[in-house]
């Protein structure tokens, strides 16, 4: 009998063999949003599947043929084609300040960064950091990027009951999401998780 993934975040997790875990087939889904192109978001509660799936995407995106063996999609993927993939989750921890937000951000773009071994100089700037971030990934790969972003709303539910930080923290979010917009020109695909 096969185990049930409770919690699991990881697509290549649920595929090890070893782990025997039941996976629901959703690549027929995932294969559809990718050839329509363009920006999504997803918004359900906790515990819904939607880290999974953005991690699922990004094994698609980054070409991880292996994995997707006896799944719809495997013989349906251009698997030689890959594209750089920024993945962003604000899952982990608690946001309590702007100071708070701004340094989590970089960090993650400094995640992103090293996997893609890129290296941004505005490093003062989250806006612009995220910008050249997305700038440099498709100069250095020649290929549009994909960016995922898990949780975007978190660090504002965080701050639900103090007013004027949630307020903020929307506003320094939508400053840091509208570079999504301002980049068109060099995404192939967004996808934005999240429970509001």
């Amino acid at each position: 009998m096969k185990n049930l993934p409770i919690g699991i975040q990881t697509f290549q997790k649920i595929r090890d063999k070893k782990e025997n875990y039941i996976y629901i087939d959703k690549t027929d889904l995932a294969l559809n949003l990718i050839n329509s192109s363009g920006y999504y978001f997803l918004s359900r509660p906790r515990r819904f599947g939607k880290s999974l799936f953005l991690d699922t995407l990004k094994n698609i995106f980054e070409g991880k043929k292996e994995l997707f063996e006896e799944l719809y999609i495997y013989d349906k993927w251009d698997w030689e084609t890959t594209y750089p993939v920024i993945h962003i989750s604000f899952g982990g921890g608690i946001i309590q300040s702007i100071d708070d937000l701004d340094k989590t951000i970089l960090y993650l773009i400094d995640n992103n960064q090293e996997r893609l071994n890129l290296e941004c100089k505005y490093k003062d700037s989250v806006k612009n950091c995220f910008l050249e971030l997305i700038k440099k990934a498709y100069q250095k790969y020649n290929q549009k990027v994909v960016i995922l972003i898990d949780e975007y709303d978190k660090p504002i539910l965080d701050n639900v009951t103090d007013r004027e930080l949630s307020k903020s923290i929307r506003n320094r979010l939508k400053n840091i999401y509208s570079v999504i917009k301002e980049s068109d020109q060099y995404i192939k695909f967004a996808f934005l998780t999240g429970v509001s």
